[in-house]
């Protein structure tokens, strides 16, 4: 594995029996990147995040993680990982304080200052016990104990799940300082616009195959966005219908509207043949393109019974 690689994931697959889990995993994440993993709640994004942990022992394939090997390095690797799993469970009464010291102690300590420092920015409590908690304060434990040691690889599964909109946001910053400090992150999410605000790079997965592994930019740059042209005469739709990415195109007298998918170039160009007296976009939604990619592809004849989790 080159140096230059926190994960490296070769034909990675899980069945469960003859259900799928994960199938023919290739991937690559970079040190120091913010690796965006998108899918629908049961495409896959766990099973292979628990492959990677060894928590799970794949069908075939291998994965390298921080230059070790998951289940040879199991030990070692943990002490270098941040994971927050998407089913948080604390057993036990203890309280949060107490809890995380334990977690520290186990990972050959941590600073203490850093962790009451990241408890005051999710506003999180530490005298309370963790078992009294509610699901959003528990998710703000599991997200301490991920961060607190400023592991190497922070892999996090829904790590948003039970916030509140102010505390994503701060979760965001602190992805962010991991990046601005060398550390790798790798997210998990079907909630699109908080990977849009942050990842370098996003794959894409459904039915348990990687379906796409693009820039955050290049999504855009595809996005789907909605396009209201108004002209100085009517219009007709024909000329504007057969352009390449344009959608759903509804001309009243001379506003015409439409969808596009790419590059504005074309219906740009066509609509420069007549006097144009505004032009309305929408910005591109990370959400949107991610949607119509997905469903287009589920279309694309690889559809499958839905994978596991």
């Amino acid at each position: 594995m080159t140096t230059d690689l926190a994960v490296l994931a070769e034909d990675l697959t899980k069945f469960y029996g003859a259900h799928r889990g994960i199938e023919g995993l290739h991937l690559e994440v970079t040190t120091g990147e913010i690796m965006g993993f998108l899918g629908p709640n049961g495409a896959g994004k766990t099973t292979t995040i628990r492959l990677l942990l060894d928590f799970l022992r794949p069908t075939r394939g291998h994965a390298t993680v921080l230059g070790l090997d998951p289940r040879r390095d199991k030990a070692l690797l943990h002490r270098r990982i941040g994971y927050l799993p998407g089913e948080l469970t604390f057993p036990g009464r203890e309280r949060a304080a107490d809890l995380l010291r334990f977690f520290g102690d186990a990972r050959g300590g941590v600073s203490w200052s850093h962790v009451t420092d990241l408890a005051a920015r999710l506003n999180l409590d530490l005298s309370r016990p963790v078992h009294a908690m509610s699901k959003g304060n528990k998710q703000k434990v599991g997200l301490v104990q991920a961060f607190m040691h400023q592991p190497a690889l922070l892999v996090l599964d829904e790590p948003t799940s039970g916030l509140d909109p102010l505390m994503q946001q701060e979760f965001l910053a602190m992805v962010r300082e991991a990046r601005a400090a060398g550390q790798t992150v790798f997210m998990s999410s079907h909630v699109l616009a908080e990977v849009q605000e942050v990842a370098d790079r996003v794959a894409i997965v459904r039915d348990g195959r990687l379906a796409a592994v693009e820039r955050v930019e290049s999504l855009g740059r595809r996005a789907v966005r909605t396009v209201e042209i108004h002209f100085a005469d009517p219009v007709g739709p024909q000329e504007f219908a057969a352009l390449p990415g344009v959608k759903d195109v509804t001309v009243s007298g001379p506003v015409l509207k439409c969808t596009m998918d790419g590059r504005l170039d074309p219906l740009i160009k066509a609509a420069a043949r007549h006097e144009v007296i505004d032009l309305l976009s929408t910005e591109p939604d990370l959400e949107e393109t991610f949607l119509s990619f997905y469903y287009h592809a589920e279309g694309a004849g690889d559809a499958a019974a839905p994978a596991g989790a």
